[in-house]
């Protein structure tokens, strides 16, 4: 099985690093033997969190939808680290809006829908194509195999609930472009996988009262509780290893189907 690969020695960038779904993949990438740069906002536990896990990792303060910032992180890859061969792309915002409050005459922010699509898609997006121009410098391996990508969708992209358009429609279009991506690298070695996570112990979900923690654990069918980030980053790494996943969405979300 020589074209099985290992993320020991891999060099990863992960968005959203600083917290949740992000953070811990940073943290299993380092403790597998990896290096990794985070790319999170000035105002996160970027700085710290590298402090903390060691030579290995680097924090780049940046905006996913800035190029320039995105751009300087993927340097910074390079520069401290030699090469980029993984990007993880976690950061995400969302708002929980009904298209039209008829009690209230008012209709779903046009601005929080936009901002939540561009930072979602426009900001995916930017560190898929900012990323892929460092992959392609990378020697191939006996597989062709230069880099991978890989993106955060979500359940809600397929069973998007109430007051979830504009989540919904971000992370649906996660998952659209992932197989048309996947097809414009495939010539330079490089594949794109989506990730969909259900519910998932987050800090966006760390705001809820437990009532509502402990009756949206209840919803999974099995395992029937909340997902661990940790769970989020083995899946990550798996996916980094195994050369033949691409084009793929794959669901990580204990067989649930989220109700209206």
């Amino acid at each position: 099985m020589a074209n099985i690969r290992s993320v020991k020695g891999m060099v990863g960038l992960v968005t959203g690093g600083a917290s949740g779904l992000g953070r811990a993949t940073v943290e299993r990438l380092v403790r597998s033997g990896a290096s990794a740069v985070i790319l999170d906002l000035p105002s996160s536990d970027g700085h710290a969190l590298a402090a903390s896990l060691g030579d290995r990792c680097a924090f780049a303060p940046a905006d996913v939808t800035s190029e320039a910032e995105v751009q300087s992180a993927v340097s910074l890859a390079r520069e401290k680290f030699g090469k980029l061969d993984l990007a993880v792309n976690c950061a995400g915002i969302a708002v929980a809006v009904k298209t039209y409050n008829i009690k209230k005459d008012l209709p779903h922010n046009l601005d929080d829908f936009q901002r939540v699509i561009t930072v979602n898609i426009g900001g995916t997006f930017n560190v898929i194509r900012l990323a892929v121009g460092a992959m392609a410098k990378n020697e191939p391996d006996a597989d062709g195999h230069r880099g991978c990508i890989i993106n955060t969708a979500s359940v809600a992209a397929f069973d998007g609930q109430v007051g979830q358009a504009a989540y919904s429609a971000s992370k649906g279009g996660i998952v659209g472009m992932t197989l048309p991506i996947a097809r414009d690298l495939a010539p330079m070695g490089i594949r794109v996988v989506t990730i969909a996570p259900g519910l998932f112990s987050t800090p966006l979900l760390a705001g809820l009262p437990e009532k509502v923690r402990s009756f949206l654990a209840r919803q999974v069918p099995f395992p029937s509780r909340l997902g661990d980030p940790a769970e989020f980053a083995h899946l990550v790494t798996s996916l980094a290893e195994n050369p033949m996943i691409n084009g793929e969405v794959i669901r990580l979300d204990g067989a649930i189907r989220m109700q209206p």
